[in-house]
């Protein structure tokens, strides 16, 4: 990520060309240990590039080595070059060492960092000098900017809380201040500790019920536990101006993230969380933008500094258990959540995963008992249960518990109707048994009514109809399936089978040859061979299965 607005030193000077190139090919795949390696040798022969600075910089801050890049700015903004991530580090060790007269003088002086960044800094910064007053004038004056209300009004209740103004900070969370605010979860469980610090547990109740629903993720669990109990919860969001300080970058990342290139998002991530190490939602954002990054080392190591005492903490192991996932490490990943679930064998969203895990990796035997287990943790099914019911239906059906899947297939529709998810699965795995065609065919077109745009949905359509013997209505659809998934084996395979079965027999052989390229299943790459070597009719007749002009007639 580069930022730097003055190239005046080549950073391809004599000498330096190799390290140089090995440091750009590290940073465009985002390895930063490796990036930083490389600028800094070539620093060491070319110490006031810009280019070579602001790199190094930037692959030290998304390391989460912010200390390590504190001198490099400064060398870089001595030097006279303009540079957003230079302005960054430095206003970053300004607060870490305490300096809010010098934040502010330097910001009087012209430094920029950014426009919600400068605002809010320098608000947090007069709090810091001891300004109360002066503070929420600046809180209100980034309010004013177009954009930027809901993060001024923010940091301004954060602000007030600090000190001690509940009623204030309530005050505008609420909305009473100055009309509703859109803020995060964080936002949400800042508001909740204070309605809990003003006393009035059961409007912060509410208040978790209405944002977030009935079950709230853990952390969110841990604190209402703590409400019902009457025990109040403390202001803990920010009570320092360098942990607001920690907020202001959190809340722009929070603003990047899923916006911008990961890279840039982290940038501010790696800031907030160098400036408040317990502001576990950064770590947790960080280590999400660096999975993004494909960096799944730097992640795990990010979702392992969560304490274990932390309600976060299942959160972070779930992350954890992702990211080794991503990194192909299934069996690391499925340990993870098994010592998870063996520790908190009441969580249901512990208990949903592990089984997610085991079934996509085939390994459905084990998920069953895994998934039972977790709807037994459920009193009232709702609506959005619907998904366990479904995972547990698929598990059941691939290892031949026919009967018992259908029922949770059916369950899962009591609960959500019209799921397409479902009634595609559904519909198909009837298709295969030959069951219940008309209903399945039924099943099948409410999906694509509701997915039009979905390939696997819409190649369901088109299997039905084929089994039907309706095979040039098949066609229609499994070339449209095609069209919008040209790459996948099995759909290629099944168009191929029903222009064998309209008398394209050129086309449905270059579709079985389409479809190998792809690389199918082993199981499915025999059977495509073999129809190609003597045709559909031939591996039907082989199978033991209806020909094609009366397939499935009855």
């Amino acid at each position: 990520m580069a930022f730097c607005s003055q190239l005046a030193v080549p950073a391809h000077a004599f000498g330096i060309s190799g390290a140089y190139l090995a440091a750009r090919q590290a940073s465009f795949v985002s390895d930063y240990s490796a990036a930083v390696d490389y600028f800094v040798q070539a620093l060491a022969m070319d110490p006031s590039n810009p280019v070579l600075m602001e790199n190094a910089i930037s692959s030290y801050v998304n390391l989460g080595q912010i200390d390590r890049s504190f001198p490099i700015a400064k060398r870089m903004l001595d030097g006279d070059f303009r540079s957003q991530v230079a302005e960054m580090v430095v206003l970053a060790e300004q607060i870490d060492t305490g300096d809010y007269s010098g934040i502010l003088t330097e910001f009087e002086e012209g430094r920029t960092v950014g426009p919600l960044v400068d605002g809010l800094a320098k608000a947090w910064a007069l709090m810091g000098d001891g300004q109360v007053s002066e503070a929420l004038i600046a809180f209100d004056a980034v309010s004013e900017e177009t954009g930027l209300q809901s993060y001024g009004l923010f940091h301004k209740a954060l602000a007030l809380a600090s000190v001690g103004d509940f009623e204030g900070a309530d005050e505008i969370l609420s909305g009473r201040a100055a009309g509703p605010l859109q803020v995060s979860r964080r936002g949400v469980i800042a508001h909740v500790e204070i309605l809990s610090q003003l006393d009035r547990s059961d409007a912060a109740l509410d208040l978790i019920d209405q944002t977030f629903g009935a079950t709230p993720v853990p952390v969110l669990e841990e604190m209402k536990a703590q409400l019902e109990s009457g025990e109040p919860l403390a202001f803990d969001v920010a009570t320092t101006p360098r942990q607001g300080m920690s907020e202001v970058f959190f809340s722009v990342a929070g603003a990047l993230a899923g916006e911008s290139a990961p890279g840039y998002a982290l940038l501010y991530a790696r800031v907030a969380q160098f400036l408040n190490p317990e502001n576990i939602d950064a770590v947790l954002l960080s280590a999400s933008l660096l999975e993004d990054l494909e960096q799944y080392d730097l992640a795990t190591r990010a979702y392992e500094s969560v304490p274990h005492d932390h309600p976060s903490f299942i959160s972070a192991e779930i992350g954890r258990a992702d990211a080794l996932q991503a990194a192909g490490n299934t069996e690391g990943s499925i340990k993870v959540m098994q010592d998870l679930a063996a520790a908190h064998p009441d969580l249901l969203i512990v208990q949903v995963t592990l089984a997610d895990s085991l079934r996509r990796d085939d390994r459905f035997e084990e998920a069953v008992p895994v998934y039972d287990s977790a709807l037994d943790l459920i009193e009232t099914p709702r609506p959005q249960h619907w998904v366990v019911l479904f995972s547990r239906g698929i598990s059941l059906e691939r290892v031949g518990r026919w009967a018992e899947a259908e029922a949770d297939f059916r369950a899962a529709l009591d609960l959500s109707p019209d799921q397409p998810q479902v009634l595609n699965y559904l519909g198909y795995s009837m298709v295969e048994k030959q069951e219940n065609l008309d209903e399945a065919l039924h099943m099948i077109e409410v999906a694509v009514e509701a997915r039009p745009d979905d390939a696997y949905i819409t190649d369901s359509l088109g299997w039905v109809l084929y089994r039907l013997g309706r095979y040039d209505e098949a066609v229609v659809q499994m070339e449209r399936a095609a069209e919008l998934m040209p790459v996948d084996p099995i759909l290629n395979d099944h168009l191929g089978d029903v222009y064998w079965a309209v008398g394209r027999q050129m086309e449905a052989k270059f579709q079985w040859r389409r479809a190998l390229s792809f690389g199918p299943e082993e199981v499915d790459a025999e059977r495509i061979r073999r129809k190609l070597e003597v045709g559909l009719d031939v591996v039907l007749e082989e199978e033991g299965a209806d020909p094609i002009a009366v397939s499935n007639e009855g």
